[in-house]
């Protein structure tokens, strides 16, 4: 009998130290917890999230081979933008987009910038839960406007970035 408590106490510690370093490889990874002290940051990123702090994106995006159709509607709202790492950029995000509905997702993406201008550069990046995207979008004064693809799937989406005086609703 001690020869089998001993076993499954041996199981379970390596089975929870697997837990610990996916969690720690999926935190990593995500940049979920991590964020670049503000203090550190150039003017323009400061400014970039200040933004994009309580803001909703609001626009429409098209879809190639469907250009007898107008433009569908799109938004995405944003409760925070932090800087997590070097080009990378977590979008703390609510949004009904690609069957994910009315849930707040820290989405962490490539960001790069150009003089002044913040731009999404992904290229076949694999978002957790929602797919693998690639995307260009700029972002200037109070608009956006860019390129994306999901799979054989793809358009532009554009549009502007409306401030609240406080966080959107939950």
């Amino acid at each position: 009998m001690a020869l089998v408590r001993r076993a499954l106490t041996l199981f379970a510690l390596a089975l929870a130290a697997v837990c610990l370093f996916a969690g720690g490889w999926l935190t990593g990874r995500l940049g979920i917890g991590t964020v670049v002290a503000p203090a550190s940051l150039p003017q323009a990123e400061l400014e970039f999230a200040d933004r994009m702090r309580n803001v909703s994106m609001v626009g429409t995006f098209t879809t190639d081979g469907r250009a007898s159709r107008s433009a569908e509607p799109d938004r995405y709202d944003i409760t925070s933008v932090e800087k997590v790492g070097d080009d990378l950029w977590r979008f703390n995000t609510r949004m009904a987009c690609c069957g994910v509905e009315n849930s707040v997702l820290p989405i962490v993406v490539p960001m790069k910038w150009i003089g002044d201008t913040p731009v999404i550069m992904m290229t076949e990046t694999s978002l957790p839960g929602l797919g693998t995207f690639t995307v260009r979008v700029f972002f200037y004064s109070d608009r956006y406007s860019g390129t994306w693809q999901h799979g054989k799937t793809g358009g532009h989406m554009s549009g502007r970035i409306e401030k609240h005086a406080s966080p959107p609703p939950q």
